[in-house]
């Protein structure tokens, strides 16, 4: 008897999974878009932090507010953060004459982040929101906590797009160009 309860126990737990993986699946749409539609409070989260920069200064990010920006979330471990890296600095470059400023969030200690942008230039303004930065990103919907994490945000504080995974050029030109 005891064999058949923890065989159905078994099949129970089982079955369970595999629900949450399929139901996970379904809200989430894939597993690189992101999972939910932003916080009604996350731009207001982001503009009220005031991170240490990686050149060492602290700078409010509400300096940003009223702007076009493009918030990536990042750490100097992921691989496909640092791949799209250049692609974001040439982005920024580019979409700079347009108003439109990038910031990075590195979701990782200040030593990392420093390490890390002596070794690969950067051409927007980094700041080290330390693990508290998944936080900040779950509060735009990005509910798994994975990395890297785009946000563009118009100049009235609406969030156009939120990405999970490396960023798709093209698909970024398109929002972009629609600010």
């Amino acid at each position: 008897m005891n064999s058949k309860r923890l065989f159905a126990a078994l099949a129970v737990a089982i079955a369970a999974t595999v629900g949450g993986f399929y139901a996970g699946h379904l809200f989430t749409g894939s597993d690189t878009e992101a999972a939910t539609q932003p916080n009604g409070n996350a731009v207001d989260q982001l503009w009220k932090i005031t991170p240490p920069a990686a050149s060492g200064t602290s700078q409010p990010l509400a300096a940003y507010k009223a702007k076009p920006v493009v918030v990536n979330f990042w750490a100097s471990w992921c691989g496909p953060c640092v791949k799209e890296m250049p692609t974001l600095s040439a982005l920024q470059r580019e979409y700079q004459k347009k108003g439109i400023t990038f910031i990075g969030l590195g979701v990782d200690s200040e030593k990392n982040v420093n390490d890390f942008l002596k070794k690969v230039p950067v051409d927007y303004p980094v700041y080290v929101t330390g693990f508290g930065g998944a936080d900040l990103a779950r509060s735009f919907g990005n509910n798994a906590g994975g990395l890297p994490f785009t946000v563009v945000i118009d100049a009235k504080g609406v969030v156009h797009s939120t990405k999970l995974g490396e960023v798709n050029e093209a698909e970024l030109r398109h929002t972009l160009d629609a600010l």
